[in-house]
This record gives C-alpha cells, structure tokens and sequence, in this order.
C-alpha cells in the first residue's frame, strides 16, 4: 500500500480494535513490539510499535505451563516477555524507580507474533496496521514488586533464555529492551501521549 505510514497504520489499528470491542472483545493492555534492537536489522524494522492485547488473546499458565491454540494465526512466532499489570496510570517519565510505584506485579510471559505478510518481510506501517502482529499472550505467576527487592536496578540484567525440549534456541537480557523492561514501559507512555486517539495507559492493563 503505498503511502501507508506508521502513523496511518495505527488509525487502521484503531478501526480494527473498534470492530473488535462491538463484538465483544475487552481491552486488557497493550504489547510493545521490536524493542530489541538486535533484532531491527534481521527484520527491518527499526523503531518500536504497540498493540492491544484481549481477553481472548490473554491466556494464563497454571503452575507455569500451558497450551497455546495456534489455530487462527499466521506464521506464529514466540518471544519471551515480562509483562507488568499498573496499579496506577504511570507518569510521563523515564524514572525506572517512579515507573515501578505505578506497577502492581510482574511476571514472566510469553507473546506469540503473528505476520500477515509473506516471510515476515515487513515494514513498520505494517506492523502497526497489524496490531502490532499479536497473536496470543501467556501470562505466567504474578509476583508483587514489593517481594523483589532492587527490581528497578535488576531488570536490565534479567537472563531468558529459551529452550525447545532440551536444546536452549536463543537467550537475551533486560537490557536488550530499549535498557530496560521499564524503560521501554516509559516509550510506551510517551509515545501514547503523542496518539491523540490512543488512550493512555491505566490502572489494570
């Protein structure tokens, strides 16, 4: 589509979640896509982008297993995440220490993508049209932050790594996100703030 834009990607973004939400579909926050700049170069892509994540895309594991339906989505893809739920509508801020007051828990997740077109050969405007290519969301045990001591200073050196049986695919760290998870929370923020017709996050996502 010529012309498409990020920007006009996210108005089409807007009119799919309106169609969604008359059928029923309830809003339960958002996903924040290519924040790992290792990864800009193998898809082309090289700023981030949000999505809306559903009720019906949520699922959550129990004692930290589950099974995905994948049926419905286009070259499914799995990343793992840390995905935070707000006790409070954050500040416009990239205090990783003011950010974590506004943050009920954390916990481990993992996001499965999807990718309309041909080979995962994108461009950003494509990314934000497609909802910002979320599939499924598995959220894994809450833990309140209260329970974690130095979280703020930790999550840049947080280690994934990902095993497919016994064989570890890929590993990455916090501070692959932008430096950190809560920083990349912050270019949420902001670049939400720049959406006149995206509302902010709040208490609950």
């Amino acid at each position: 589509y010529p012309g498409l834009s990020a920007e006009s990607g996210y108005g089409a973004a807007r009119r799919l979640h309106a169609h969604r939400t008359s059928q029923g579909w309830k809003m339960t926050g958002r996903k924040i896509g290519f924040t790992n700049r290792t990864l800009w170069d193998r898809y082309g892509v090289h700023e981030p982008m949000w999505g809306t994540v559903y009720d019906r895309t949520t699922i959550l594991a129990e004692n930290n297993k589950a099974t995905v339906p994948l049926a419905g989505l286009v070259q499914p893809r799995i990343e793992p995440e840390i995905c935070f739920r707000l006790k409070s509508r954050p500040p416009v801020t990239r205090d990783p220490q003011a950010l974590l007051g506004c943050i009920e828990w954390v916990a481990h997740s993992v996001e499965i993508v999807q990718c309309h077109h041909p080979e995962w050969k994108v461009a950003i405007a494509d990314c934000t049209a497609d909802n910002g290519l979320h599939g499924r969301l598995i959220l894994g045990t809450p833990v309140p932050v209260e329970k974690i001591s130095g979280l703020a200073a930790a999550l840049p050196f947080l280690k994934v790594d990902l095993f497919k049986g016994e064989e570890r695919k890929d590993q990455g760290i916090g501070s692959n996100v932008l430096g950190s998870p809560l920083l990349a929370l912050s270019f949420l923020i902001e670049l939400l703030k720049k959406q006149s017709d995206s509302p902010p996050l709040e208490a609950g996502e």
